[in-house]
């Protein structure tokens, strides 16, 4: 039944107890009883459904009219909500059932921060109690301040990776995603391991590289002797000795950048860094590479002031590498610019050349240690394979980050994002 048909009824009951009034003389009066009677209807069948949303469970009052239809569609909803929150509930308990049984910790938090579940991994990781946790806010239970400035900043693009003092100090790596109406989903990991194995290979590398580099002296040393007296040395031996020489010379390299890459890796950096002035550093580059590289075109363009907070080494070792490569993989007279500009709130170190360029294929991997994208053209420069993780890391430790642009035949673009400097 209609609104329209439920106002018809109401009419056209008051026009028969009008009309009945008027044929007995009161035609008023029977107009007021009329609506006194509806209303009073109508009251009680609200009174009715009242009573039946306090306890939903029952089945909804018989009644007749429009009354019918909208208790009818009122239960219609309930009992679709009433499966709903069933199976939404059931999703919670398994998705609960799964997070229990991870190795990892995870919490769940609300809006206002607050925990509203753990699993039994997260007490140990991150010293939590059940059930007396529950309700409390995670920042009040979590002292490290590394964590809390992450969760609060809410920028949770990147994991977090930090550390707990102690006799065997603990690292863990946290992961935080968004669900529902600001709620939280928190995956907390014990990387103690991975991080002592890494640690563990960088200092075998920087040992190795530290042990190796004396005895490659010595003979590097010997090699240079015999090679710088040629002319006492007949054909036969002079053509392997040269060679020798410019491997030893090429090994000598690659220790050099191995103990370097170790030693901006294990390096603690102290808060107080200097601020490094971008121009004055990238004009000293050019004078270098003019030096080095006589008569190759190195074009600078320096259109901002801003400085970087950092390490003036170890920026000037990542621009010079991308130089140094950009240099060496390109035609004798192309252009090599290295541009130094800001866009937006970032700071941009631009280094472009017109050379021989790389596929794309291999642009995620070009930063992996000792990854060749042609094994003739590396040996051909002299290259180590180290040169852009050093980049990476260098740029990563200066909260910023490389970008790679490429085209075979076209040139490549090395650009070095940092945030913006005072």
């Amino acid at each position: 039944m209609t609104w329209f048909a439920a106002a018809g009824r109401v009419l056209l009951f008051s026009a028969l107890c009008v009309f009945l009034g008027w044929l007995y003389g009161y035609p008023l009066q029977a107009l007021a009883l009329a609506l006194a009677y509806v209303v009073a209807f109508w009251l009680y069948q609200i009174h009715r459904v009242q009573r039946w949303l306090q306890d939903p469970d029952r089945p909804p009052p018989d009644t007749f009219g429009i009354w019918n239809e909208l208790l009818a569609r009122l239960y219609l909803h309930q009992r679709k909500n009433a499966e709903a929150r069933k199976q939404l509930q059931g999703s919670v308990k398994y998705l609960q059932d799964s997070f229990a049984s991870m190795r990892d910790g995870v919490v769940m938090v609300d809006a206002q921060g607050a925990i509203k579940w753990f699993n039994q991994a997260a007490e140990s990781l991150l010293g939590l109690r059940y059930p007396g946790d529950t309700g409390q806010t995670l920042t009040n239970l979590v002292r490290a301040p590394e964590f809390n400035e992450y969760f609060l900043g809410g920028d949770y693009s990147r994991p977090l990776q930090y550390s707990l003092a102690g006799e065997r100090p603990i690292h863990l790596r946290v992961e935080i995603t968004h669900f529902g109406e600001g709620e939280r989903l928190l995956f907390v990991r014990d990387v103690s391991e991975s991080v002592r194995m890494e640690q563990i290979r960088r200092d075998f590398v920087a040992n190795v590289s530290h042990e190796l580099r004396t005895p490659l002296t010595v003979i590097s040393g010997y090699l240079s002797t015999f090679v710088a007296s040629g002319g006492e040395l007949t054909e036969r031996y002079g053509k392997p000795l040269r060679q020798m020489s410019q491997q030893a010379e090429r090994m000598e390299t690659l220790l050099k950048d191995l103990l370097w890459l170790s030693r901006i890796e294990s390096e603690q950096r102290a808060e107080a860094q200097e601020q490094v002035d971008m121009t004055g550093l990238l004009q000293e580059l050019r004078e270098e590479l003019a030096g080095t590289y006589p008569g190759r075109p190195v074009e600078l363009e320096l259109d901002c002031t801003q400085k970087i907070l950092g390490d003036y080494r170890e920026l000037y070792s990542a621009v010079s590498n991308l130089a140094h490569n950009a240099i060496k993989y390109s035609p004798d007279d192309s252009p090599v610019t290295i541009r130094w500009y800001s866009k937006g709130d970032k700071c941009i170190v631009e280094v472009e050349d017109r050379g021989i360029g790389i596929d794309s294929v291999h642009i995620p991997r070009l930063t992996e240690r000792f990854y060749r994208v042609d094994d003739s053209r590396n040996s051909a420069t002299g290259g180590t394979g180290l040169g852009l993780a050093i980049v990476k890391h260098v740029v990563a430790a200066h909260g910023g980050e490389l970008r790679i642009d490429s085209e075979p035949s076209v040139g490549s673009t090395f650009a070095l994002i940092f945030p913006g400097g005072d």
